[in-house]
């Protein structure tokens, strides 16, 4: 398994609706990709501007393929990366 997690900031707060709407699209596209065991999109109750991306892959090659597919290349690189900042943090899976 491949596990990552992002932590993206919205850099301007009257993106949050704009940023939240995408992340929304490209989390449905991204569970229907093969190899896709777990997309959760959240936002944090503690401040608007930041959501959490939360990935489990089957492993790190079908997680590479997600990056060439609709929801990566059409929606988070073109139209979410240049309103947020990003944050990844690859992960081992303790328990």
């Amino acid at each position: 398994m491949f596990a990552i997690n992002v932590i993206l900031t919205v850099q301007d707060e009257t993106n949050i609706d704009k940023v939240q709407g995408l992340l929304t699209e490209a989390g449905r596209l991204s569970r229907q990709e093969p190899g896709c065991q777990t997309f959760e999109v959240c936002h944090s109750q503690n401040d608007p501007k930041i959501f959490m991306l939360i990935e489990r892959w089957e492993s790190k090659e079908t997680w590479e393929v997600h990056k060439t597919a609709k929801a990566y290349t059409e929606i988070y690189h073109p139209q979410v990366l240049p309103l947020v900042d990003r944050e990844p943090h690859f992960l081992d899976i303790i328990e």
